[in-house]
């Protein structure tokens, strides 16, 4: 027999049973899928957007995903694309579950969303380490916000952008060769395309964005004809503009190069190539200008720098720029002072410092991100609407420690992402650059013109070379850095494209 307290109990539960967890679905073309639910937002994760790229589709173009049965449970993300192990970095994901199944989208939505605005995000990592979901990625904020968030996986480094005869030779005349993971953003967007409205997006408001290798990247999708009309608006952060025109040639010589490296001679076979564990393809030692995105003939046709001079790129509204202290990447790259001082043209010495360590650092910086944004800016201008920025805000536990604004030390700012062990540091001060940054994002991706509160952001043009400096006073600032960039835009331009433009 119950007792008092025993009896209470089981009325209340029989009364108010405990509400179920809340688990969203919606059906895309290839089945259903279950998600999860966090107040408004509506959350799904680690859905495929194309075939698993294994055995005989490794080095392919990427299949459409195979349709399942029931319902497909996507409350966790799939595994990350195979990649050097980087536990040091924090936008890496080393420590996740690697596979070459890897082809995996995540989504952020909202209650009720319907013909809202899209923005995709295209990761970075050197085209070589990270995922859509490492956690600076999360799209929370932008969902509460009104925009739907997407990001998602690529192949990378050797998986994503190889070449080599033995792939050439099996290939037909015209198949697009090696420069998968570009392939595999554009089939993510034609699933975007296909797909989101069940989401309660509108596929004709989709935004790309995306940070360093994202956004070359993205620099890339604005090129070739493939990825026209997939996106209506896009966003560079970091992600330069004077990428050299690598060749076929050229990359095939990297592919027989790194067969090599990993036990194979120069006549490999293509089943030979696709028996190697993807470890063995990490071999290939790191260095700018690697393993990436190259002027094939077929998918790519002409390097980015041809393409903006040619006015043959996608004209939709664009924002570009980059950070005060891209030389961060110096550590990465491996590059010696002396080597980068070597680039500035000798009219141009006396405009950097006589440090040598410093000089570099402001030479990589200008060369490599700031003057090629601002050239892409002026090119992009004459069409639709074009945007530039430079990013040198420092958070206050880092100011008088850092020389600057880092490389992709804006991706928080942009997310409103800042991890907990981060978040307990941030300042007011911080936190509203946050609001101000992200709100230029959000607003670009609803109207086509970003909006940062009471902070005017001009179009850019060549004749007034207006940009937005985001800093402790954020503003519009003039002729930014006029005689550097002049100078090496005038050298280095043609330099670089390497396909003599």
């Amino acid at each position: 027999m119950l007792n008092k307290t025993a009896t209470l109990l089981l009325a209340s539960l029989l009364l108010f049973p405990a509400q179920a967890i809340a688990q969203p679905t919606v059906s895309v073309d290839t089945g259903t899928l279950r998600g999860t639910e966090d107040g408004a937002l509506r959350i799904f994760k680690g859905i495929p957007y194309a075939s698993p790229p294994v055995g005989s589709l490794r080095w392919e173009p990427p299949a459409k995903p195979a349709h399942w049965a029931g319902t497909r449970d996507a409350s966790a993300f799939g595994a990350v694309c195979p990649q050097p192990a980087q536990p040091d970095r924090k936008m890496a994901s080393g420590n996740q579950k690697q596979s070459e199944d890897c082809l995996f989208a995540n989504i952020w939505s909202f209650k009720d969303a319907r013909n809202a605005p899209v923005m995709v995000w295209i990761h970075g990592g050197a085209l070589r380490v990270g995922s859509g979901s490492a956690k600076f990625y999360d799209g929370s904020d932008f969902a509460k916000d009104g925009v739907i968030l997407v990001t998602f996986n690529y192949r990378l480094g050797a998986l994503g952008f190889f070449a080599h005869p033995a792939l050439t030779k099996a290939a037909g005349p015209d198949a697009p060769l090696a420069n998968y993971g570009i392939m595999d953003q554009i089939a993510m967007l034609r699933w975007v395309k296909r797909n989101i409205a069940a989401f309660g997006g509108d596929p004709d408001n989709v935004t790309i964005f995306g940070e360093s290798a994202g956004g070359s990247s993205i620099l890339a999708l604005l090129t070739v004809p493939p990825a026209k009309g997939l996106f209506a608006k896009a966003i560079v952060e970091s992600g330069g503009g004077w990428q050299a025109g690598k060749t076929l040639a050229d990359a095939e010589a990297t592919g027989v190069s790194l067969a090599k490296s990993a036990g194979l001679g120069p006549d490999a076979t293509l089943a030979q190539l696709r028996a190697l564990p993807p470890q063995k393809l990490f071999a290939l030692p790191f260095k700018i200008g690697g393993l990436g995105p190259f002027v094939d003939g077929r998918l790519i046709k002409q390097s980015v720098p041809a393409a903006f001079a040619a006015g043959d790129e996608t004209d939709v509204p664009l924002i570009i720029g980059s950070n005060s202290y891209e030389a961060s990447l110096l550590k990465t790259f491996k590059i010696a002072p002396d080597a980068i001082v070597a680039r500035i043209p000798p009219v141009a010495r006396p405009l950097y410092p006589a440090d040598v360590q410093v000089a570099a650092d402001d030479v990589f910086t200008d060369s490599v991100m700031g003057a090629p944004a601002r050239w892409i800016a002026a090119e992009a201008s004459s069409g639709a609407p074009s945007w530039l920025y430079h990013f040198s805000y420092v958070s206050t536990a880092r100011r008088g420690k850092v020389p600057g604004a880092a490389h992709g030390s804006e991706i928080p700012f942009v997310f409103g992402s800042w991890p907990e062990i981060f978040r307990q540091f941030a300042s007011p001060e911080d936190e509203s650059m946050e609001k101000t940054m992200h709100a230029c994002w959000v607003s670009f991706a609803k109207s086509g013109k970003p909006a940062c509160g009471d902070k005017a952001w001009p179009a850019y043009s060549a004749q007034s070379d207006t940009m937005m400096e985001f800093a402790t006073a954020s503003g519009p600032h003039r002729t930014f850095r006029k005689a550097q960039y002049d100078s090496l835009q005038q050298v280095l331009l043609r330099r670089k494209a390497g396909d003599g433009e």
